[in-house]
């Protein structure tokens, strides 16, 4: 009889500590998945936003600000943009990776392209909330993002763009003590990231310090979903 209320007690003890750790376990597995899911919901809709728009409406934009990661959680959101994909443009390596970018020596810019719907967000309202999202006036990167890779740029498509950056920079200026450091420049090819850079935010934000101390506390100044 002790034997058996031995090992009853056993079992219990063996399935009040299992029971936790598979709660633990599946609430973990559920958050990543409910935030794998967004990002992919945000993709899916993204792509059905833009198979549904006349195509001489939708038009690219290649902006650079700082972090990519910054840059396209914010713009994303933003009505009228279908699409933001993280990459890299502006250097002299073909393809290239992110440790070589980073090494700031391929001439690269982190940098983000931009599909989006101009009879809903126009090339200038974008360029409104490119000046709002990082501060053009740093020469040495943004933030603590230091170095070329990091540098203020506008990438113009076409002489319309460049006649409106050149005028919304122009305007800008107003806004600011020290001089404006952007620099407007031709699009040249634009590479993707990596896909683990792309919505680094949206997949990342519950673990990486970066986006907790960094992105969130921007996004929320801006008035963003964070």
């Amino acid at each position: 009889m002790m034997k058996k209320s031995l090992i009853y007690s056993l079992l219990f003890l063996l399935a009040a500590f299992a029971l936790p750790m598979i709660y633990l376990k599946k609430t973990k597995n559920t958050a990543h998945a409910t935030t794998t899911n967004k990002a992919i919901t945000m993709t899916n809709k993204a792509d059905k936003k833009a198979s549904e728009i006349d195509s001489e409406n939708i038009s690219t934009a290649t902006f650079a600000a700082g972090c990519f990661w910054c840059v396209e959680v914010a713009l994303e959101q933003l009505p009228g943009v279908l699409n933001v994909v993280s990459g890299y443009t502006g250097g002299h390596v073909e393809n290239p990776t992110y440790q070589q970018v980073c090494a700031k020596n391929t001439g690269h810019f982190e940098a983000v392209e931009i599909t989006f719907d101009k009879n809903v967000m126009s090339y200038e309202q974008l360029l409104n909330w490119f000046w709002k999202i990082h501060d053009p006036t740093q020469t040495n990167g943004q933030g603590n993002d230091l170095g070329e890779p990091y540098l203020s740029r506008i990438f113009v498509h076409n002489d319309e763009q460049l006649a409106q950056a050149k005028a919304s920079k122009e305007q800008a200026q107003a806004n600011y003590s020290k001089p404006i450091a952007t620099e407007i420049l031709p699009a040249t090819i634009f590479y993707k990231a990596e896909d683990y850079h792309q919505d680094y935010y949206v997949l990342n934000k519950n673990k990486d310090s970066y986006c907790q101390l960094v992105i969130a506390p921007k996004l929320k100044k801006l008035g963003l979903e964070y």
